[in-house]
């Protein structure tokens, strides 16, 4: 049985800090499990601090004195994680001029600490399933199967149960990692351990910046256990951080702490809808950030032209300065609905009010200006996975079909541009 006085000498030798029971938990399953040899899977929101976990049952198990290796596979390019995890045979591919030992070989008899594990490719995901059964793998490029003992212990910030029914997660692997699951609790569910952290950090920075130490009066003490902290410790530092130099008066009211906290609660620059529960992290992907953007976009546009015409409509803008700019009518919607008319306004669409102007002036309009007004919405009917594939045409055709330049053209990562290559059937 673990006592609460081992917990704490835990805590101050990995600098852990804070009282929360569901704090005290993760430790006490992390200092169970480590004297086992069973994998370990630790989830929790990013920022909460997963890898001081995995550190923990490292430096407590019978490998101590073996390596240990913390890796994240989400910053790894999927072409090359089989390499960098299990090594390669000279000449497997192009830039490989001699072998090389991986991860799991140089790590043989120490801890391998896997971190975004949901982040990993199939194809990866399987090798590493060989190895955690058999402890065997095979260099990229080789056919000679060697073994290694390592203890693997994995961390997400993602379900990887949605993962396993969306098809991005082997089930079979999901199950053999989550022997031992560890639970870190988000930092607005661990109570005054907000209070302690702020504490502990705001008087680091003042040794750092040789100043004097900043302290909360009550209200602002309140007003930073409410805040939900969607960026964990990690935000909660940078926000120490800030008041301890920015800050002339170093007794801190809830007024002036408000000022560091974000209205929006989010750390995006774009908020994102939060349709999960608490803690349940978004799962979006570039392709759902390109699309909210592009809408967001479309319905901008619709409404500056809406009001251009209600402003016309209303008698607001000639109708020469109107069918001058008529192209930046193209693709506009009939006009406003029954709910959107101006008052006094006559809710046609742009169309007919430019026929009835030609038909009505004295002024010659040319046939050419009517017909790119009311032309049909081509372009509209298409449908955005055809415009994504054409972009990313566009982008190989200039950079003659290099997947890095192009892939940096259009802002995604190569892995996930060579994803939808394959998705698109695009031939190179």
């Amino acid at each position: 049985m673990i006592t609460p006085h081992e917990i704490q000498s835990v805590k101050q030798r990995f600098g852990i800090i804070g009282n929360s029971p569901l704090l005290n938990h993760a430790i006490q399953v992390a200092m169970q499990a480590a004297p086992t040899d069973m994998t370990v899977l630790i989830t929790g929101e990013s920022g909460s601090g997963k890898e001081s976990f995995s550190k923990i049952i490292h430096s407590l198990s019978t490998r101590k004195h073996g390596k240990f290796i913390a890796i994240n596979c989400g910053a790894i390019p999927e072409g090359t994680i089989d390499s960098e995890l299990f090594g390669h045979e000279k000449g497997s591919f192009t830039g490989a001029h001699e072998a090389r030992k991986g991860y799991f070989e140089v790590t043989d008899g120490g801890t391998i600490f896997l971190d975004e594990i949901g982040e990993m490719p199939l194809g990866t995901q399987a090798r590493l399933l060989r190895v955690l059964e058999n402890g065997e793998f095979i260099r990229v490029g080789s056919s000679k199967v060697q073994k290694t003992n390592v203890r693997v212990i994995t961390a997400t910030n993602v379900k990887l149960l949605r993962a396993v029914e969306k098809g991005k997660f082997r089930e079979d692997l999901y199950y053999r990692l989550n022997t031992v699951p560890i639970f870190v609790p988000p930092l607005r569910e661990r109570g005054e351990d907000v209070v302690l952290l702020f504490r502990k950090f705001t008087s680091d920075f003042s040794e750092k910046y040789r100043v004097r130490p900043i302290s909360l009066d009550t209200d602002a003490q309140g007003l930073l256990m409410r805040y939900p902290f969607p960026g964990n410790i990690r935000q909660l530092k940078n926000i120490a951080e800030q008041i301890s130099l920015l800050e002339e008066e170093r007794e801190v009211d809830a007024k002036t702490l408000s000022k560091y906290l974000p209205t929006d609660n989010s750390r995006l620059p774009m908020p994102l809808p939060s349709g999960g529960s608490s803690g349940e992290s978004m799962d979006f992907s570039e392709r759902d950030l390109l699309y909210k953007v592009l809408f967001d976009m479309k319905k901008d546009m619709n409404d500056l032209k809406k009001f251009v015409l209600e402003t016309y409509q209303n008698g607001g803008v000639s109708s020469s300065v109107l069918q001058k700019h008529s192209d930046l009518f193209d693709n506009l919607d009939n006009g406003p609905s029954q709910k959107e008319k101006p008052e006094g306004g006559s809710g046609y669409s742009l169309p007919l009010v430019l026929e009835a102007q030609k038909n009505s002036s004295s002024d010659d309009y040319e046939d050419e200006a009517i017909e790119d007004i009311i032309h049909e919405e081509d372009d509209n009917s298409l449908s955005l996975e055809k415009k994504e594939k054409e972009m990313i045409l566009k982008a190989l055709r200039k950079h003659n079909n290099k997947r890095k330049y192009a892939a940096s053209d259009l802002g995604i990562s190569e892995r996930t541009l060579y994803r939808k290559i394959k998705q698109y059937e695009i031939d190179q």
